[in-house]
């Protein structure tokens, strides 16, 4: 926690320092990418960077972070912590970079606010900021230490030894790892980075959820093309692997990493709602594969919305591991009303009248508007926030305001 000192000093000005986040964000990462643009290639995310969906989150943590500690002095906010360690050894942040980072962060922060940055109260944000280094530091080095990776991840080859088209946006690869040694362990619900050299030659980064059993030395991902929307570009990396990457062609893979995942004991007997829109499928079916290879009896409600069975990816699968799980049943939506079909409904995804399990734990996974709009009612239904467990696609922009 920070001194008393700085904790006041954090307090008078938060209000200020979160009102000009945008512009302190917008600078540091203008300024530090024309001085370091190595750190565009095979760490940030330029799509991230164009959206202004990175900035956002780095606002959105730094003031959660900040926030946290003065509403619970001597709480550490671990929820904010463990999302961000996980995408930071996902991507293989390093030590030496949080450096970096202080640098041009306050350095933007300086060329901001200008006199209001007295030396006090920049040594009370230079607190802050290296408590939450600090913190995010030992937990990315435990995660790397549990990976088996060097700090900064290595990224492994896969072959890719199958390719399927799900709908005519989304692809799956089936991937075993290319120098024959064992899969390393993952966890039901996690992603793994996948590595790229686009045309340019600058390497970049994608999360994708594994969509099948995670156990066993045979993989899958599946990855939907990303159109750009209100004139903005299509995701790179997506068309790149739905244009290129073939049978036989090799992938650079990093190890599993993401803290909202199954927990393994085969015994555990919490009832789960699985609750998914469009992509946010893939997670959930890793679970449900997951569940079926363990023969579990758990009671499972699968719930998904999606535009039309023909859009909603590895739709049959769904049906099908259901099927082999006693305690299981699906429920889905779709937008598209011309094309119903038994056990699915009209429309947007709405639980009311859904009889949710007592005492359940819930995986949700899909777009930020959809998750917000399902979250309500979970809660109103006397779900608590902690049983749910959700996860973003891209730089977290809703976890300072549900952690």
């Amino acid at each position: 926690m920070p001194s008393a000192e700085s904790a006041a000093l954090v307090r008078a000005t938060l209000p200020a320092v979160g009102g000009a986040l945008d512009e302190i964000t917008t600078r540091f990462y203008a300024t530090m990418f024309r001085e370091r643009p190595e750190l565009l290639d095979g760490m940030f995310n330029r799509g991230n960077q164009a959206s202004g969906a990175q900035r956002r989150a780095l606002a959105g943590s730094i003031a959660g972070f900040a926030g946290a500690l003065l509403d619970n002095p001597g709480v550490r906010p671990d929820a904010l912590l463990s999302r961000i360690a996980h995408k930071h050894a996902a991507v293989g942040v390093t030590d030496d970079q949080y450096t970096i980072v202080h640098k041009y962060l306050f350095g933007a922060i300086a060329e901001v606010l200008g006199d209001a940055v007295t030396p006090e109260v920049a040594a009370a944000w230079d607190e802050v900021y290296w408590l939450m280094a600090g913190a995010l530091i030992g937990r990315e080095a435990l995660l790397y230490r549990d990976a088996g990776v060097r700090p900064g991840g290595d990224r492994r080859p896969w072959t890719v030894v199958e390719r399927r088209t799900e709908t005519p946006d989304v692809v799956s690869f089936l991937i075993r790892p290319a120098d024959g040694g064992p899969a390393p362990h993952a966890r039901a619900g996690q992603y793994v980075s996948v590595e790229v050299r686009m045309a340019d030659g600058v390497r970049q980064l994608r999360q994708y959820s594994l969509s099948s059993d995670p156990g066993g030395d045979l993989r899958r991902i599946t990855v939907k093309r990303v159109t750009g929307d209100a004139g903005g570009p299509d995701g790179e990396v997506s068309t790149l692997l739905h244009d290129t990457v073939r049978e036989g062609d090799e992938l650079l893979l990093s190890a599993p990493f993401g803290d909202v995942f199954l927990d393994d004991p085969a015994d555990d007997t919490t009832p789960l709602v699985l609750v998914s829109a469009g992509i946010g499928c893939t997670p959930m079916t890793s679970i449900l594969a997951h569940l079926a290879a363990l023969g579990s009896t758990r009671t499972v409600l699968v719930l998904h919305a999606d535009r039309s069975p023909a859009d909603h990816a590895l739709r049959a699968e769904t049906l099908r591991l259901a099927a082999q799980l006693p305690g299981a049943r699906a429920l889905f939506w779709y937008e598209d009303r011309a094309a119903e079909e038994p056990g699915s409904r009209r429309g947007l995804m709405d639980l009311g009248g859904v009889e949710l399990p007592d005492g359940a734990t819930v995986f949700l996974c899909g777009p930020v508007p959809f998750m917000r709009e399902v979250r309500g009612p979970l809660l109103r239904a006397g779900i608590p926030a902690q049983r749910i467990r959700y996860e973003v696609f891209g730089p977290d922009l809703w976890l300072p305001t549900t952690a």
